[in-house]
């Protein structure tokens, strides 16, 4: 079946864009917004609306299926594409990412999804997000024309066995990081809690802000949560951590701090997404290195999230070939075409580094859905719940789809293969 016509429409995203590195720098918070003036480029305010390129994809019957261009909260910071405005992308593809689409099979969706990685417009690369929501309109295309699930047409381009059973989601409370926490341990949720630990008020003098809440997570946890509870919290701190010991910071005095986190959180296995931001990939590569080293021989079983400069394929197989972090977040919008993101989960395969299929709070419903049949295509470690910071909508978005595509999928072995093993799933 054809691909006949693309069309847009500018939209909202679930969040908005924020400037980190004025945040970074001390901007406060008046309400929902932040007083002072942005200092990364293309930002008109500190924080701003977020915005998505709605795309419509028709094939030859008729059928429209839907992708959604999205990039991430913090555009423009840690070596990302800069900030995405809808109104000024959306001739770019209804121009020549439609020329370069049209009349192709949607069924042969990993060489259509490679055309949008190739494509150059002025001699430059598509924004990042432009090349994931075409992709996320090309994968359903596929699935559209074969009548299959985004999640088969997946494993197919990528060479996987799909997950029987939903990959472990990971909730993101924004700052309301107590409440929206509370609301995890009632569901279960089986990673938590981001925490938005992106300023030195919420890490506290020495650390001690975020020391409490781990405690306070740790009690919580067991207080609300069902007897088999056994969750693994998840923080990440923009690099604070980094900015609290100094820079360069003595890592003894920072591997002993990583070790007071695990003895407040304990008995849950703990993680720290983005512990520094070093300024470039290779001195993060090696500050995160460093840090794992010393953990490792100090016996802490913190493990390490890389986030900050780990952005495309490139950047997710420098930090597990250096052996960088415990867990890589695929930071969806950052690596363009959704089978970009699948590949670097692949790339973890076989090594000591696990793969979270993360992304972002300024995503759309569309984004999310797709990002779960990445997840269960691969078997990713973990998913993020997105989009938005109200926890609820994001979970039950990601969730319920990968519950419904496991029902469907295993109800589908049922009719092909009566005589097989019964296969269960969540319905």
């Amino acid at each position: 079946m054809q691909i006949t016509d693309i069309r847009t429409t500018p939209g909202y995203s679930g969040f908005f864009f924020d400037d980190q590195r004025a945040i970074k720098q001390g901007a406060t918070q008046d309400g929902v917004t932040y007083e002072g003036d942005p200092v990364t480029d293309g930002f008109e305010e500190i924080r701003q609306a977020g915005e998505t390129l709605i795309v419509d994809l028709e094939l030859a019957d008729g059928t429209v299926v839907r992708g959604d261009c999205a990039a991430v909260q913090y555009s423009g910071a840690g070596g990302r594409d800069p900030l995405f405005r809808a109104d000024e992308y959306a001739p770019v593809v209804e121009g020549p990412v439609t020329d370069a689409l049209e009349g192709r099979d949607a069924t042969r969706f990993l060489e259509n999804a490679a055309i949008l990685e190739t494509l150059q417009v002025g001699g430059t690369q598509l924004h990042t997000a432009i090349r994931y929501g075409v992709s996320q309109a090309l994968l359903a295309a596929a699935a559209t024309a074969t009548n299959t699930t985004r999640t088969d047409v997946l494993a197919d381009a990528l060479g996987t066995e799909p997950a029987t059973e939903p990959v472990p989601v990971f909730g993101q409370s924004g700052d309301d990081r107590y409440t929206n926490a509370e609301k995890m341990f009632v569901k279960g949720v089986p990673v938590l809690p981001h925490g938005l630990i992106n300023s030195r008020e919420k890490i506290g003098e020495n650390g001690k802000a975020l020391l409490e809440y781990v405690e306070w997570l740790q009690t919580r946890a067991q207080e609300l949560g069902q007897t088999d509870y056994a969750p693994r919290f998840h923080i990440d701190v923009y690099g604070m951590i980094g900015e609290l010991f100094g820079a360069p910071y003595d890592r003894a005095e920072v591997v002993d701090y990583f070790r007071t986190l695990e003895d407040a959180a304990s008995p849950f296995p703990i993680q720290i997404e983005g512990p520094m931001d070093a300024g470039s990939r290779a001195k993060q590569i090696q500050a995160m290195a460093e840090l794992r080293e010393g953990l490792q021989s100090a016996g802490a079983t913190v493990d390490i999230v890389a986030d900050e400069w780990c952005n495309t394929l490139e950047d997710v197989r420098a930090f597990v070939d250096a052996g960088a972090a415990d867990v890589v977040q695929i930071k969806t919008p950052d690596l363009g075409s959704l089978h970009r993101s699948g590949q670097a989960v692949r790339y973890c395969e076989g090594t000591d580094t696990r793969a979270y299929l993360g992304g972002t709070c300024n995503e759309t419903e569309t984004s999310a859905r797709a990002c779960a049949h990445v997840a269960l295509a691969t078997d990713a470690a973990q998913v993020l719940a997105k989009p938005g910071m109200g926890f609820d909508e994001g979970y039950m978005i990601v969730e319920n789809e990968m519950r419904r595509t496991v029902a469907r999928r295993a109800r589908e072995v049922r009719v092909a293969c009566p005589d097989a093993d019964e296969v269960t799933a969540d319905d």
